[in-house]
This record gives structure tokens, sequence and C-alpha cells, in this order.
């Protein structure tokens, strides 16, 4: 993992140079990283949502609860854990590295800002979708504007403080 570490750190390095008047490295590893995440959690929402889920409703039980998904929830449901993972990783080793919290700290503050941030997109994708009737995947890329400015400052303040 720290080979590809240094690799991610070697590229963000190189393209950083012209913007290096104007952002710290940090704002700009993080825009970086973010964007990455974000672009990976449209694409395999877009790809869950339409290939995957096809559009249908999700029928599923729980400890004897019966649930029904609707299609842009549960492909929010799918995509979560993985752009979760992904986003930790990018966050932890390439954005934010000065942190001196141990791994378990900031993964639990990491996971609870997510988690504020999940509650946000599930909550704009019942309006946006079910009662403003938009196209879920348009939906969700306009709740990510909101989410990643929570998460930019969360990340910052409070899961990876120095």
């Amino acid at each position: 993992m720290q080979h590809l570490t240094k690799i991610f750190n070697q590229i963000i390095g190189f393209f950083y140079k012209p913007f290096s008047p104007y952002l710290s490295r940090e704002v700009f590893t993080y825009a970086l990283c973010g964007g990455a995440n974000m672009l990976l959690d449209w694409v395999l929402y877009f790809i869950t949502y339409n290939f995957i889920i096809g559009h249908k409703l999700i029928y599923i039980s729980i400890f004897s609860l019966d649930l029904c998904l609707t299609p842009h929830i549960a492909s929010l449901c799918i995509v979560f854990p993985i752009t979760l993972f992904t986003g930790f990783w990018l966050n932890k080793n390439i954005t934010f590295t000065q942190s001196s919290l141990h791994t378990v700290s900031q993964a639990f503050r990491y996971l609870s800002i997510v988690a504020l941030n999940l509650g946000i997109n599930y909550v704009g994708l019942k309006v946006l979708v079910e009662m403003l009737h938009w196209y879920p995947t348009p939906s969700k890329m306009v709740i990510t504007i909101f989410t990643v400015l929570i998460s930019f400052f969360g990340q910052k303040y409070y899961s990876f403080r120095k």
C-alpha cells in the first residue's frame, strides 16, 4: 500500500505545481482525491441503478422484517460501502497524512461524517426523486455538492485533525 501511496503522491505533485500559488497542497489533494472518489461514486451509482437494479423495486427480509427499497435507495446502499472504503483510504493515506490520531479513531470519526452525509443523501434522494420527480443520477450529483463541503471541513477538523 505504501508503494501505491507514493505513486499517487508523485502524480499529485506533478499536477499541483501550476495550482500551488492558488491552493494549498492539502486542498488540491482533497479536491483531486475527493473528485476521483466522487466520480467513482457517480459511475457506480449509474451502473448499479441502470444495469444491476434495473429500475426495479428490491424486496428484502431482515430479521423477519420485510422491506421494499426503491431502486435509487437500493443503488445507494450497494455503492455506499465501496466509496466509504476508497474515500477513507484516500483521505488517510493521501490527503490528511499529518494527523496524529490512531487509525481506529480516524475511522470512527470518518464514519460519523460519512453517516451524516449518507443521511443527507437519503433525504435528498427522497425529496428530489420521489417528490420533485428528478432523475436519480442528476439528483445524486446535486446532493454531492452539499456533502463535499460537509466532508472537507468534517474530515479536516474532526476525522483527521492534526
